[in-house]
């Protein structure tokens, strides 16, 4: 996994998650730093938060899907899963995520819960047999 997340404390907490579900993450701080790691290692999916320095989860997401489009052959599966991680969890910031590419929406803070249903609908192959079945984590 790889998460794309610019706040140290929430980078910290998406990976204490994600570990509970038996996955490994990497972390980028901005939709820059994404561009660059995707085509590196061999990533499931991209937790992307929408409002980052740089290039924010959007511009990202329009870039990451141009580069499929334009270059089907790209270093990453294609399509990548991305799933948008805010704050706005206002009417139509769901559909403004679906809009720029985005394939799923969790609202922060992330409940474990809402990892899991994503994790479990986009890559149920990576959700970990000793998953923590807390859902307020």
């Amino acid at each position: 996994m790889l998460v794309a997340e610019d706040n140290q404390v929430n980078q910290k907490i998406a990976v204490t998650q994600l570990r509970k579900l038996g996955c490994t993450a990497e972390v980028a701080a901005n939709g820059l730093e994404v561009m660059e790691m995707l085509p590196t290692m061999n990533y499931d999916l991209v937790f992307m938060d929408c409002q980052m320095p740089e290039m924010d989860g959007y511009e990202a997401t329009r870039a990451i899907r141009r580069r499929e489009r334009d270059h089907p052959n790209c270093r990453w599966k294609v399509p990548m899963t991305i799933i948008a991680m805010t704050a706005n969890a206002m009417q139509g910031d769901r559909e403004k995520c679906l809009a720029a590419g985005m394939d799923d929406y969790i609202s922060k803070p992330m409940r474990l819960s809402d990892i899991q249903r994503a994790l479990a609908q986009w890559n149920p192959r990576q959700v970990g047999e000793n998953a923590s079945s807390d859902p307020g984590t």
